[in-house]
């Protein structure tokens, strides 16, 4: 049976279920603001959200576009939804006919059934009687919770035609702006507990602020740039941290998890150790002595090319983000080749790296590295050719 089919199945007996619930009275009409439960709301909402998969909703037919789920944020949510700090602070917005809900204004609550009003036999299932306007994601995304409780605010629409829908989801989905990567890495600094996120945070803050740090001056520490010192900027905070991130942690949010919870990360294995060649710093505490092994290699690169480094106006490509992402995957690398994980590195053990690169400053431009990933492809291949590394 095809997933509308079972959309079109009646439920056997009927089904009434409350939420508390208060009304906001807005422009475009009342708004139900209910707490509903995560199995409630994948109860009424279930088959809807997973008919989304293969068909377009009401509402993207309405507006002549089209957003399938995303199995893989829905992945990520499943994992999400169990961290000791999940939370869906913003609502979940549908929309439910009136035949099946009305409010009770002497409890406070919503009320949401599978029948009519005025008939004893159900009319409808009761998992399709929410329309999900956004938050499709989030309900998905409950479905793997192992927890007590995760109640969500949700934004019932009751009566309103698709034009409404429609104008609700193009004003959610299609205008609301982002959030800047670096500004909420940024806000771990804020964050009391340890976690691969704040390290690489702090490691970032540190770098940007010391004169002596080949990169004082160089992070855009909110994603943008800084009044009086923009020409030098050529990295965004969210860009370093994506670089040096991959050798602290493959897992940062699980990371941040276990810590949050007041549990020790488990001891570091040699396998492990190969691809995430610092974490085992992190592991134990050594943060000041991890960002310092990451600074003396990219001291080693300022040493060996500095017009190239110190000079991104010139058309360098070396300090701006496809040097630093090329540069900084092939660190673990270099950094193996020199060293167990976890010894301490000088600049001048990386600087012999880099000394059998027989080319100069002006040789890092667009020219012989193009804009996009394939220049930073190409570079990062350049460079470990020319050291003999794999």
């Amino acid at each position: 049976m095809t997933e509308q089919g079972k959309l079109d199945l009646r439920d056997p007996d009927p089904i009434t279920l409350r939420f508390p619930a208060i009304i906001a009275k807005q422009p475009i009409g009342d708004i139900y603001v209910a707490s509903i439960d995560a199995e409630s709301i994948q109860k009424i909402t279930f088959f809807d959200v997973r008919r989304r998969i293969q068909d377009q909703r009401d509402i993207e037919r309405y507006l002549g576009i089209q957003r399938p789920l995303n199995q893989t944020r829905v992945a990520e949510l499943n994992k999400y939804v169990n961290y000791a700090d999940a939370t869906f602070p913003s609502s979940i917005i549908v929309s439910i006919d009136d035949d099946y809900a009305h409010y009770d204004s002497d409890r406070k609550e919503l009320v949401i059934t599978n029948t009519r009003v005025g008939e004893e036999k159900p009319s409808a299932a009761i998992s399709s009687i929410c329309r999900v306007i956004d938050g499709q994601h989030r309900i998905a995304g409950l479905e793997r919770f192992e927890g007590e409780n995760f109640d969500l605010l949700v934004s019932v629409f009751v009566g309103s035609d698709v034009s409404d829908q429609a104008y609700v989801f193009a004003t959610v989905n299609l205008e609301q702006t982002k959030v800047n990567r670096s500004l909420a890495i940024d806000l771990f600094d804020l964050a009391k507990t340890r976690s691969p996120f704040k390290t690489c945070h702090n490691i970032a803050v540190a770098l940007d602020r010391s004169e002596e740090s080949p990169f004082y001056g160089k992070i855009k520490r909110l994603g943008v740039a800084t009044a009086g010192r923009s020409a030098r900027e050529t990295l965004t905070q969210a860009t370093f941290v994506d670089g040096l991130m991959p050798y602290v942690s493959s897992d940062p949010k699980h990371d941040r998890d276990i810590l949050l919870r007041g549990n020790e990360l488990p001891p570091v294995g040699k396998e492990e150790l190969n691809k995430t060649v610092l974490r085992g710093l992190f592991v134990n505490g050594e943060d000041r002595k991890l960002g310092k092994i990451y600074e003396q290699y990219f001291m080693a690169v300022r040493e060996k090319w500095r017009d190239a480094w110190d000079n991104p106006a010139l058309g360098n490509i070396l300090s701006k983000t496809n040097g630093y992402r090329a540069l900084a995957s092939i660190f673990g690398r270099v950094y193996l080749d020199a060293a167990t994980p976890g010894d301490f590195v000088e600049m001048k053990t990386f600087m012999s790296y880099f000394d059998r690169v027989n080319v100069t400053s002006t040789y890092f431009n667009t020219e012989n590295f193009k804009p996009g990933t394939s220049g930073e492809s190409e570079l990062r291949r350049f460079l470990l050719t020319n050291m003999g590394l794999k």
